[in-house]
């Protein structure tokens, strides 16, 4: 059911800690272009340069998404990533359909972000960090791995500022859909 109104382009999310599901079509949706119009800051590449930060892809898929939920910052009303979803999406991230990319300082996680593999199409579901610059170390990340391995769509779903430095770009839903729809039915890419 959860891949299904992927495939549909629908999202989730949750009333609430112990809330319900309940599905969602953004009238504009966002984009983070994999092309040439993705832009990384000078102040970004030159923390990328500076390093100190290691790279991983789904070697912490649970802690990834927890820290995503953030139920020990918010109110358990304020939360729109509840139990039952993140339960859900550790069984698709078990049977290799839910991906994350972890950002590492020595042996501490200080930031992530996870989504869902469809096709030729990553659905960027949420992200995180600890430290500055870390959730933007796995955005651009994911980008280089996504472009390696031949997808098509990085969707972000809804524009933030956050990601708007990055030349997100929106689209009616009426365009998404024609976007998803072809490179969704492509079987020759593999996040992994």
């Amino acid at each position: 059911m959860v891949l299904g109104a992927y495939y549909e382009g629908l999202f989730p999310m949750a009333e609430g800690r112990e809330g319900s599901i309940h599905w969602y079509q953004a009238s504009r949706r966002a984009l983070v272009p994999l092309d040439e119009r993705f832009k990384v800051r000078r102040s970004l590449r030159q923390a990328i340069r500076k390093g100190g930060f290691r790279v991983t892809v789904n070697t912490a898929f649970a802690e990834v998404i927890r820290a995503c939920a953030r139920h020990d910052d918010k109110k358990a009303d304020g939360v729109w990533l509840s139990e039952e979803m993140i339960a859900l999406y550790i069984e698709l991230h078990r049977q290799g359909h839910v991906h994350s990319v972890e950002v590492w300082r020595d042996d501490k996680l200080v930031g992530g972000l996870y989504g869902v593999a469809i096709g030729a199409a990553f659905c960027g579901e949420s992200m995180f960090s600890r430290e500055p610059y870390a959730s933007q170390i796995a955005l651009v990340a994911l980008v280089e791995r996504l472009r390696e391995r031949g997808f098509e769509l990085l969707d972000a779903q809804i524009r933030s500022p956050h990601l708007e430095q990055f030349g997100t770009y929106d689209v009616s839903h009426e365009e998404y859909l024609r976007l998803l729809f072809p490179v969704i039915a492509r079987t020759d890419v593999s996040f992994i």
